[in-house]
């Protein structure tokens, strides 16, 4: 027994170094059903080389070799306009720790095409999280890597509503509607978007009309979202957008949930959504971290270069917020999160 012992001891440790040694390998998969593409992160014996994506420089090895890691699949939902590029940081603290991470493009509401940001695609972005892992799955570099038996799921933002309602959330378009004729004006950026904002000035009155005219349009329908994967076991949800949930829905989470939250966020006020969440869902969620000087983009990681404007205003960091200090350690503990929920 003491032999088998430090056997397998040897063994657990030299696959810890060859991970520590591993590159982070880039890659690009084909969605399924007309899907965008899924692009994976994962521990490669490729060589790590500076890449361009966007405005970003990872290093990474593009279509590097995989090699094998812990054996489970970790989901990243984007935020409404959203690149894979943002949670590369997150990405990487994954990868050391020997998940594989897969992101989806969700339709119409990325960085190519963000036509139809909102209620519609908070719909279908569900859905899109399930056929990601099944391309995965399919995927013949990756399929013998994984146990697709427990997955884990992070969403930021828009993917945090995502990640809410595989966590067993229900909503509706109508209780979007109505979270807007109620508190239009204290959450006028989650209600409208980057469309426009209220400046206090005389034309409000007019922004706020045309706002709710068109809400109340295009938002009638109060049949509950929901979706379930059952080979999701964890769920990481930060700054989440979910004013329109029912909050007894969430009371008992159908796995393990954790939050991450931003209290100087400006797009997705906390009031009325993060914290409604934990109001609803402690003790039976966790809070991973809370940011108290952290706005809404606290969690993007890098941060988009040169924000100017209104997205600049509702993205770039607060004063106060160290940004370099904190976000690594956020990082690790979504990490060892999941870690404690799916591994052995």
């Amino acid at each position: 027994m003491r032999r088998l012992f430090f056997f397998f001891a040897a063994t657990v440790l030299a696959l810890l170094s060859g991970l520590a040694q591993a590159a982070m390998g880039l890659a690009e998969i084909a969605g399924l059903a007309g899907d965008g593409p899924v692009t994976v992160f994962y521990p490669s014996s490729g060589e790590a080389q500076p890449v361009r994506r966007g405005r970003f420089m990872l290093d990474v090895a593009a279509q590097g070799a995989p090699i094998r890691g812990n054996g489970r699949l970790i989901v990243v939902s984007h935020g409404s306009g959203g690149a894979p590029w943002v949670h590369a940081d997150l990405a990487r603290t994954l990868v050391e720790a020997g998940f594989i991470v897969a992101m989806p493009e969700h339709r119409a509401d990325n960085y190519k095409d963000d036509s139809n940001p909102g209620p519609d695609s908070w719909t279908m972005r569900p859905a899109e999280v399930s056929r990601a892992i099944d391309a995965v799955g399919r995927d013949a570099r990756f399929a013998p890597l994984l146990q697709l038996d427990k997955i884990g799921m992070y969403g930021m933002s828009a993917g945090g509503h995502t990640a809410l309602s595989l966590a067993g959330g229900r909503w509706s378009p109508a209780a979007f509607r109505q979270h807007c004729e109620a508190d239009l004006e204290s959450d006028f950026q989650t209600c409208v978007g980057l469309i426009t904002r209220l400046t206090g000035s005389g034309l409000d009155s007019i922004r706020k009309w045309a706002a709710l005219l068109v809400i109340r349009h295009r938002f009638k329908d109060s049949t509950p979202r929901e979706h379930n994967d059952p080979r999701i076991a964890a769920i990481v949800a930060g700054v989440p957008g979910s004013a329109d949930f029912d909050m007894a829905s969430l009371a008992t989470p159908r796995v393990p949930l954790g939050l991450i939250t931003a209290q100087q966020d400006r797009w997705l006020v906390p009031r009325y959504h993060s914290d409604r969440v934990l109001s609803a869902c402690l003790p039976r969620c966790e809070l991973i971290a809370d940011l108290p000087t952290g706005g809404h983009g606290a969690l993007l990681s890098p941060l988009p270069p040169g924000l100017t404007g209104l997205i600049g205003d509702m993205l770039n960091d607060p004063p106060g917020f160290d940004r370099a200090a904190l976000l690594p350690e956020v990082n690790r503990k979504t990490t060892a999160f999941f870690s404690t929920h799916l591994l052995p």
